[in-house]
């Protein structure tokens, strides 16, 4: 009977125990991670900026509500958020709880498809037939039916109220100590809600520093960005692989973006020109789906620098 069941049975309790870590420990150990980005032109002063993506949050989550509350002691420039704050229909108020000493800053945010709708209970395994098949989201896929709508109009009024700018396709800029900054932004491709057409056209000559955002970095949004000469895209919605095997890395990206960069800072070259691409791998999951796996959840601080 060992013979026969031992082999099993190990595996078994080495899954638990992975799923046990993934679920207990990992979701919840959440990381800063720093990058410097060499974009600026010459003689303008560092910008440090808070990226922020991905949180999902959901009703009693106080560890990630502290965390995410702690971060405004880094005194970012400004903050970024790329979306799919919520993954719960009620999280609205604990959001905007957890973000209210961020939203002291100056800031501006796109939402994702899970700040739009509820997340709905499916097999992991889909998103792994889907990248064979090249279908991600509503690109390729029939459109969803019979989703739950999240109030995603509370959590807008609670940004807009703070004064963050919202970049829903269209265009904002920050004043940030003598800089003004151009942010062109673009709702989620994941739910086919961009439209670049409406901010097209590139970095205004008026402005010291221009750059894109978007929640899901699809190639047809960071194509556009690149060709108009934006020197850095700022994207989430990937969650770095969420589960990724260790010296491998991610399996999935839940889009059309390569696995090669599905989080932190790469490049994107479109029609001859070059932008840094930054992906957050977010700080948060699904409601049905907690776990993370050989990729912690976290949040960017970004120091824009003088081009090298």
């Amino acid at each position: 009977m060992r013979a026969r069941y031992g082999v099993p049975l190990s595996l078994a309790a080495a899954g638990a125990a992975g799923l046990a870590y993934a679920a207990g420990f990992e979701a919840r150990s959440f990381r800063l991670r720093r990058v410097t980005v060499p974009v600026l032109p010459a003689g303008m002063r560092p910008l440090r900026v808070l990226h922020v993506s991905d949180i999902h949050m959901v009703g009693g989550q106080r560890k990630k509500q502290r965390w995410l509350r702690s971060l405004a002691g880094l005194r970012p420039d400004f903050v970024i958020n790329t979306g799919d704050n919520l993954s719960d229909p009620k999280g609205v108020p604990e959001t905007l709880d957890a973000l209210g000493p961020l939203m002291e800053f100056p800031g501006a945010y796109v939402f994702g498809s899970n700040d739009y709708y509820g997340p709905k209970l499916r097999n992991p395994a889909r998103y792994l037939l889907e990248k064979t098949q090249g279908r991600h989201g509503l690109n390729g896929n029939p459109p969803a039916t019979n989703v739950v709508h999240n109030p995603w109009e509370d959590l807008r009024d609670g940004f807009d109220a703070a004064g963050w700018l919202n970049l829903t396709n269209t265009r904002g800029t920050l004043k940030t100590e003598g800089a003004s900054v151009e942010l062109t932004g673009l709702d989620d491709p994941h739910i086919k809600r961009d439209r670049y057409a409406r901010v097209a056209g590139g970095p205004s000559a008026s402005a010291d520093f221009s750059m894109g955002v978007v929640h899901a970095p699809y190639l047809r949004a960071l194509d556009p960005f690149a060709a108009d000469g934006y020197p850095l895209i700022l994207a989430g919605h990937t969650h770095g692989g969420q589960v990724c095997i260790p010296f491998y890395g991610a399996l999935v990206t839940n889009c059309d973006l390569d696995t090669d960069r599905v989080k932190g800072l790469s490049t994107h070259t479109a029609e001859g020109r070059t932008s840094y691409l930054h992906v957050s791998a977010g700080c948060g999951a699904s409601r049905y789906t907690p776990i993370r796996f050989a990729c912690p959840p976290e949040v960017t601080l970004l120091t824009l620098v003088e081009k090298q």
